[in-house]
């Protein structure tokens, strides 16, 4: 990710809070905003009125809302002599409906040069995420502040901004896969291998880093690594499924082609949380952990990692304070409550994660329901001061289960 790596998709944004006059009018019939000094460096008043195609999003830590529309730049009074008005116009739709005092609207344009118009519910995870990933931290103002200067120092955190871009109909681009891609077709014959597979391979072309002495810093590069060299030969794939067509007795076949679109679907979405786990596991092995990986606990669940296994755990001799259990998941949102149902004789449960800047009012509730939080260092950065404190490394984490594998040790 080089700097200025937003440049590719954004022109620039604009982004406010908004006050309750203004989210009362976007539940309107027809609402605008004054075009003050932001908006103008945003959209320009040299080309006239001008209609944008628009997506509308709503976010927010329950739902995901999304509609298709207009906007439009004008001059109120562009027939009188001296005085100008701008004004962004926009009619109702399914997502302005659903804002509210305090939220945050982010108007961002493209770098095609339509508009991509977010309001995400205030203080959501999903608005911590769009102010980090803007760099609007600490920012004040009455209007809209704008950013179209996209340097960052994000470098190393790569996965976190891909996943934020991807929610909201960002596809991350790299070409940096392309350099491994005649070695991927010819070791895997150009077909995907397992998932496991992928992995090792993945952290097979990253040097110079330690699962020992860098764990959270490994983990990252790894999982980079995996999306890059991923995207790059699933586009090879594709492409060259795409070169045979979809035609079937000289008539185009619709159902073969809806069903290869949902397989690439499905393939992405199945990978990534294995691929979290097959590096979470490798990097256990290297620090000579003790663990068993997905295996069934009460009522069928099956927790992706028992520390120091899940013989241990089954044996209610055992002493549970000696007892882990870790949930793997690349994003949360409400998905984290998930592991409160796994490893009933593990109180405290442990939860390893990628999702930035989540909620304060999410964290405050993992610590009430005896959930730690667990996330390479990297992105503790992306949360609040008063959060960072509650927050695990993964080197912590490790560090911690070591310890607690002693136990066996000395019986």
């Amino acid at each position: 990710m080089n700097s200025g790596y937003l440049s590719k998709y954004f022109k620039g944004v604009a982004s406010k809070k908004l006050s309750q006059v203004e989210a009362d009018a976007l539940k309107s019939n027809q609402h605008e905003y004054n075009g003050d000094k932001g908006l103008k460096r945003l959209l320009g008043i040299n080309a006239g009125r001008i209609v944008f195609d628009a997506l509308f999003m709503y976010l927010s830590d329950e739902e995901i809302v999304n509609a298709e529309g207009k906007m439009t730049w004008y001059d109120a009074r562009e027939n009188h002599p001296v005085r100008t008005e701008w004004r962004l116009y926009f009619p109702t739709n399914e997502v302005t409906t659903k804002s509210s005092t305090g939220d945050t609207l982010y108007l961002c344009k493209k770098s095609d040069d339509t508009l991509l118009v977010i309001i995400a519910q205030g203080e959501s995870t999903f608005d911590g995420q769009l102010r980090w990933l803007f760099d609007l931290e600490g920012e004040v103002s009455a209007g809209f502040i704008v950013k179209s200067d996209f340097f960052s120092d994000k470098e190393q955190i790569e996965y976190v901004a891909r996943i934020i871009l991807e929610q909201i109909g960002i596809e991350y681009e790299s070409i940096a896969g392309n350099d491994y891609l005649e070695d991927m077709i010819r070791r895997f014959e150009g077909k995907f291998p397992t998932t496991r597979e992928f992995s090792a391979y993945a952290r097979e072309t990253i040097k110079g880093v330690s699962a020992i002495e860098e764990p959270d810093i490994a983990l990252f590069k790894w999982l980079n690594q995996e999306e890059t060299l991923f995207r790059a030969f699933e586009k090879y794939i594709i492409a060259e499924r795409l070169r045979q067509g979809f035609v079937k007795n000289d008539e185009v076949d619709v159902d073969e082609f809806v069903a290869f679109s949902l397989s690439v679907q499905n393939r992405r979405k199945s990978r990534v949380g294995l691929a979290f786990e097959n590096h979470v596991e490798y990097l256990l092995v290297e620090n000579d952990v003790q663990f068993s990986r997905t295996k069934v606990t009460e009522n069928k669940s099956k927790p992706d990692f028992i520390f120091p296994c899940i013989e241990a755990y089954r044996d209610q001799n055992y002493p549970a304070a000696y007892l882990s259990m870790l949930g793997v998941k690349s994003t949360c949102k409400d998905r984290w409550r998930q592991v409160l149902a796994e490893a009933d004789r593990i109180e405290r449960k442990h939860l390893l994660t990628l999702e930035a800047a989540i909620s304060v009012n999410q964290t405050n509730e993992m610590k009430a329901k005896n959930v730690q939080l667990v996330l390479p260092k990297e992105i503790h950065s992306t949360y609040l001061k008063e959060q960072q404190e509650y927050l695990y490394s993964v080197r912590e984490f490790i560090d911690e289960v070591k310890q607690k594998q002693k136990y066996d040790a000395g019986r």
